[in-house]
């Protein structure tokens, strides 16, 4: 995973607790539906990077040793 996909994951969130606070703040249960939705999706394509990660770090391990 790139710095680059990190930020935006990170800025989506940001903009997800936003939106949540904005709603809290105006009583706008639409808006905080959506801005949790958003910390949701941004928080899942973290996990989904970070598993990519996980794997292409194993696979790279196991060549490794087989390497060796």
């Amino acid at each position: 995973m790139s710095t680059g996909d990190d930020i935006r994951n990170k800025a989506e969130e940001m903009k997800g607790k936003v939106k949540e606070k904005v709603g809290d703040a105006t009583d706008n249960e639409s808006l905080q539906a959506e801005g949790m939705a958003d910390q949701a999706k941004a928080k899942a394509k973290q996990v989904g990077e970070d598993i990519e990660d996980a794997a292409r770090d194993a696979r790279d391990a196991a060549k490794d040793a087989i390497d060796r």
